[in-house]
């Protein structure tokens, strides 16, 4: 088969790798429909994990067909749609239990792309099958449900659900790539007074305005007027940024939460010496995709509309391509980019 394989940082090359094959009872395999790239990714190929070793397929996101299972896999069979979870679960370990997937002490987490070869390939190992993949309806699109793999959830559970986002808040969304705009989405499912949307890039803080932001602004005015005045209840940090991280501290108000996505290459100052008083909530965390079966029923009942977040679409061997496209987002305004198995022309 052929997957964009790691060769150490700023290299990778679309190869010829192995097919893979079951190694546990609890494994699928997974024939590769859609697959996606993200922002993690980035890191992943700048050689900022160096967990990650050469000869490593990238790629944590999926939806595909199942097409082999092992003898300890039940619920599922070959010709099932799946959609094929960032975070892998062992199922069985007290953290698991506790619906924290991501920090699975069974030999789960997040091992696609990253400890194991992962789904930037025409097929996948799934490890823990089970209770690592979510069974995709017919209705639901391959880029509606590609998303649901690490984006929304990763919106909700870390952005919505950790900053306790409700009704009559002011909410600030510092990032206004991918994740920052599908917590823009969420968010507003929860009746906030207003969402407001921050970012450097014009174009993504127009298509936060298409997506239901109140306001899209560069740091400016109305942040500076939060900041002085009553500040916001609920500030997300989406973009993993030292400057964004102190423009969260400063635009909440006292008693407040920053909840924060962004995965962040390098270390943050935390002022304490200016916060210690203000009985600030921070929160960080990696997506569990507990929430996956919850965020599909509202696609499939069209309570969130997320297929503008996929801006977009290549055919797998073009992954190199989808791979440029995507790191140039803030001055393009190119967001999510989805790879089909059968080839698509570029949108």
């Amino acid at each position: 088969m052929r997957g964009l394989v790691y060769h150490g940082p700023a290299q990778t090359s679309w190869d010829t790798v192995p097919d893979p094959a079951i190694e546990e009872d609890t494994d699928a395999i997974v024939r590769v429909d859609a697959t996606t790239v993200c922002g993690s990714d980035l890191h992943l190929r700048r050689g900022e994990l160096p967990e990650v070793k050469p000869g490593t397929v990238l790629g944590h996101e999926a939806v595909g067909e199942v097409v082999e299972v092992g003898r300890g896999v039940h619920t599922l069979r070959p010709g099932n749609q799946v959609i094929v979870s960032a975070v892998s679960s062992c199922g069985h370990c007290p953290l698991c239990h506790d619906n924290l997937y991501g920090q699975c002490r069974g030999g789960g987490g997040w091992i696609l792309g990253n400890m194991i070869n992962g789904t930037q390939a025409q097929f996948v190992r799934v490890p823990f099958a089970d209770y690592s993949t979510y069974r995709r309806p017919a209705y639901v699109p391959l880029d509606d449900a590609v998303l649901l793999a690490e984006l929304l959830p990763t919106a909700y559970e870390i952005g919505v659900r950790n900053g306790h986002v409700g009704p009559g808040d002011t909410v600030v969304v510092v990032g206004a790539g991918p994740v920052g705009l599908a917590a823009v989405v969420i968010a507003r499912l929860y009746s906030p007074r207003r969402v407001i949307a921050v970012d450097l890039s014009l174009p993504r803080l127009a298509a936060a305005t298409r997506l239901g932001a109140d306001a899209a602004e560069l740091p400016g005015r109305m942040v500076a007027d939060l900041s002085e005045g009553p500040g916001a209840d609920v500030v997300i940090e989406a973009a993993g940024d030292p400057e964004s991280f102190l423009l969260a501290t400063r635009v909440v108000r006292e008693g407040g939460h920053i909840a924060n996505i962004g995965m962040h290459g390098k270390p943050v100052t935390l002022h304490l010496e200016a916060l210690w008083r203000k009985n600030l909530t921070i929160s960080t965390g990696q997506v569990d995709t507990f929430s996956t079966p919850w965020l599909l029923d509202l696609l499939a009942f069209g309570r969130l509309a997320v297929s503008p977040l996929v801006t977009h679409r290549f055919g797998l061997d073009r992954m190199e391509d989808a791979y440029e496209v995507f790191s140039q987002g803030p001055d393009t305004g190119a967001l999510k980019v989805v790879l089909h198995r059968e080839a698509s022309a570029p949108s």
